[in-house]
């Protein structure tokens, strides 16, 4: 069974509980692949946290980027930081606050992206830079 944490967060005065979900029974082909991925956002089990309680995923996706999506994946945005995406989460679920989920594999965000409005810029430059660098590596060896 996952270990819960219940974090005071003191910016609002909520109580959030993280949860590591680290996967470790499916194969690596299994866990969040990007045609699988609705896979790994299978309902929380009600023995540790309760249905009534919104409950958020947050984690990185293949460029890097944090990612915070609910459970149902109706509210996501994709966002520089960490603390960026736990903020959306917080706000998203309101004054009841929300269980926060970190699993260990990347997935990608499906729904309209309410997060950094910047991201969408910095794709495109980020990949550019990752294959200038790596041709630069390339010409080095």
């Amino acid at each position: 069974m996952a270990a819960v944490r219940f974090m005071d967060l003191q910016a609002t005065g909520h109580a959030m509980i993280a949860m590591p979900l680290p996967y470790s029974h499916l194969a690596k082909s299994q866990a969040c692949a990007p045609s699988m991925q609705p896979n790994c956002f299978q309902p929380l089990d009600p023995g540790i946290v309760d249905a009534s309680i919104p409950a958020f995923f947050v984690g990185r996706n293949r460029d890097g980027f944090w990612v915070a999506r609910d459970a149902r994946g109706e509210n996501g945005g994709i966002f520089l930081f960490r603390s960026s995406a736990i903020a959306f989460a917080r706000r998203v679920s309101g004054s009841s606050g929300c269980a926060t989920v970190f699993p260990s594999e990347r997935f990608e965000l499906e729904a309209k992206n309410q997060g950094n409005p910047l991201i969408g810029f910095l794709k495109p430059l980020l990949r550019l830079l990752m294959s200038a660098s790596s041709r630069s590596a390339n010409s080095e060896a």
